[in-house]
């Protein structure tokens, strides 16, 4: 019996700010290249225009300001509990600004996905773009991982490298770096949803 769009595997797509990628994960379900239902959409940041993004196509969305939890313990419990209300199956973090604990990867173990705008492991952290410009590479790229407890430490799904142009400016270089990620990141999550990965050790297996 084929799946209706209902019937696949429910997504959360966490964002703390603009929701780039999460526009490219809802074109790429509706498109069915993401044999997904984004089912959820969390936010830590009540401003967020991911959440406008969200309800423009009647995806429900719940926000957890972290500054009103007393503890990260408290703040990850309100998303869990949440999560298992929406029925959520996998998470992709698509911009979230909030470290998980291990706690929280290890409930969802194999099934929390990151983008990260570098070619992992060089130029980890939040300011991957300008890290990279300022140590002169000469090339840099896209990199789809699975969260580990680490920070951008977990098994590497899929990378894309991107050469610098000269004098290319920080935002430019973001620019053509988002349009890469938006072509690879629903392309990682849907052979995530579709069985067609499996972590064994730090290595992602491909079938």
């Amino acid at each position: 019996m084929r799946r209706t769009k209902n019937d696949r595997p429910r997504l959360a797509v966490f964002c703390s700010g603009h929701g780039t990628n999460l526009q490219a994960l809802i074109h790429a379900a509706r498109r069915g290249r993401l044999r997904a239902r984004i089912a959820l959409v969390v936010s830590d940041q009540p401003r967020a225009y991911a959440l406008t993004r969200a309800r423009r196509y009647g995806i429900p969305t719940v926000v957890v300001p972290r500054a009103e939890s007393p503890t990260r313990a408290a703040f990850e419990r309100t998303i869990r509990y949440t999560l298992a209300a929406h029925r959520i199956r996998y998470i992709a973090l698509a911009g979230f600004m909030r470290i998980l604990s291990p706690a929280f990867v290890r409930a969802y173990r194999g099934r929390i996905l990151n983008i990260h705008p570098a070619l992992l492991p060089a130029f980890p952290g939040a300011h991957a773009v300008r890290d990279t410009l300022r140590a002169g590479a000469k090339v840099t790229g896209v990199t789809v991982h699975v969260v580990d407890a680490g920070v951008d430490t977990g098994p590497i799904i899929l990378q894309e490298t991107l050469p610098i142009r000269r004098g290319e400016t920080e935002s430019a270089l973001l620019q053509r770096i988002h349009r890469l990620e938006h072509r690879l990141y629903p392309q990682a999550l849907h052979y995530l949803v579709t069985g067609r990965l499996r972590l064994r050790g730090r290595r992602v297996i491909m079938r």
